[in-house]
């Protein structure tokens, strides 16, 4: 079994070195692939100081800024070049703590396809939020959750384990959404191609060292994905359909109606 935490990064070097080593501790299987889009700060120079220093650290650069999403399906791309079995997402500014990574394995042993960290189930939550950012997290989930049907609890989060052939069966390329609605639009597409998603309760910290990425551009995209979204439902719009997600899916294409 082999897996790939892809981490994306932005002016991410006070977090890099510890980040990394944590997600190694928690075993063999796992091996880290820092997505770097040219940081200013010179994070994409450390990952590669890194990454000559121990195997099973890879790095991919990118000429420029642009954006979670890509970062996100240039390393699903990787990742399934490779032959790796499971491919995570995470942050890099230790919001999601490695040690939750096995848990999300042993969930994958139950017989899940896509596995997604949520911070609102009992067992879940977040430290060092405002009251505020609460409510616009928990409203942020519900609002997608309940418009577009999804069966997550946590629509909106990052932190997430998927079996290759689920991410072979999406159409990575063909993604719409590029910075925080990815998450719900992800989540959306492995609903609607069949995939059994389950969720492991997680605790999330806010940062303590660097700049949070979050700002209203992204907020506003999200809502607007998700009206996009719900759109294309009641368009009729047919599903791609997966027949056997237990192996390489076949994919057909279901007529309307």
């Amino acid at each position: 079994m082999r897996c790939l935490v892809i981490v994306p990064t932005y002016n991410e070097r006070e977090n890099l070195i510890d980040l990394i080593a944590l997600i190694l501790q928690q075993g063999e299987v796992f091996d880290v692939l820092v997505v770097d889009d040219n940081s200013p700060d010179q994070t994409g120079v450390l990952a590669d100081q890194i990454a000559r220093e121990n195997p099973r650290v890879q790095v991919l650069h990118r000429s420029g800024r642009m954006g979670l999403g890509t970062a996100y399906v240039a390393g699903f791309h990787y990742g399934i070049a490779e032959g790796y079995d499971f491919l995570f997402e995470m942050d890099a500014d230790f919001s999601h703590n490695p040690a939750y990574l096995p848990k999300f394995l042993d969930k994958m042993g139950e017989g899940y396809d896509v596995v997604l960290g949520t911070r609102n189930r009992a067992g879940g939550g977040v430290r060092n939020w405002s009251w505020s950012r609460r409510l616009l997290s928990r409203g942020g989930s519900l609002y997608a959750s309940t418009l577009l049907g999804l069966s997550v609890t946590d629509a909106t989060g990052g932190f997430k384990c998927f079996k290759r052939q689920v991410l072979e069966a999406l159409d990575l390329d063909g993604l719409r959404s590029n910075g925080y609605s990815f998450q719900i639009e992800v989540s959306y597409r492995c609903q609607q191609l069949g995939f059994r998603i389950g969720e492991v309760p997680i605790i999330f910290v806010d940062r303590t060292r660097g700049k949070s990425k979050m700002n209203h551009r992204i907020i506003v995209e999200a809502l607007k994905m998700t009206g996009k979204l719900k759109l294309e439902q009641l368009a009729g719009r047919p599903p791609v359909a997966v027949r056997n997600t237990t192996a390489t899916p076949e994919i057909v294409r279901l007529p309307r109606g």
